[in-house]
């Protein structure tokens, strides 16, 4: 199986090293030197890791091959790939990958339909769901357990209880006010 391990961001100094998006939450073990990932588009690999390190908090890489920044930044965008082995799950109930949460639909507990997932956001304190929504506006969701409170892989979807105002439309939020005046 395949999972997309990380996004290739900007280009980072003269010497071909670019800024990566993490998008596991083992990059000591999949983003190491030495690793040999996949890409999509293929076109741009298979990528071989030469160096890691982390500066003000981002991840930077650099491929073997790609020597300077023109290189670097013709690799913008591009998607790492690892090979994983199939039983190879994640361990707690509660923890999924990515690919998983992708294009899961979000809805209310009432059943009230909310969007789709399209993104998924790994921060310092907790992750984000991206939702699109049928309007084709985004909502960001934290995903944590007080939020969503049912994953169902089977069902293809997300429970969530919003607090208020995490979801509810800008014209809602006015006329409320509104009503309060």
């Amino acid at each position: 199986m395949q999972l997309v391990v990380a996004r290739i961001g900007r280009a980072h100094g003269i010497k071909g090293e670019v800024t990566v998006e993490v998008r596991t939450d083992e990059p000591e073990l999949r983003l190491a030197p030495g690793a040999v990932l996949a890409t999509d588009p293929a076109s741009a690999g298979p990528l071989t890791i030469a160096t890691g390190r982390v500066h003000s908090g981002r991840l930077l890489l650099r491929f073997e091959g790609v020597g300077d920044r023109n290189a670097a930044e013709a690799l913008r965008n591009t998607l790492l790939i690892a090979e994983i082995d199939p039983e190879e799950m994640p361990e707690g109930e509660d923890e999924y990958y990515d690919h998983q949460l992708m294009d899961l639909d979000v809805v209310t507990e009432d059943g009230t339909e909310v969007g789709r997932i399209i993104e998924i956001s790994h921060l310092p304190s907790q992750d984000l769901f991206i939702v699109e929504r049928p309007d084709g506006s985004e909502v960001m969701i934290p995903f944590v357990e007080e939020i969503v409170t049912e994953i169902d892989l089977e069902e293809q979807k997300a429970v969530i209880t919003p607090p208020p105002g995490l979801i509810d439309d800008a014209a809602e939020i006015a006329s409320s006010r509104e009503e309060d005046a």
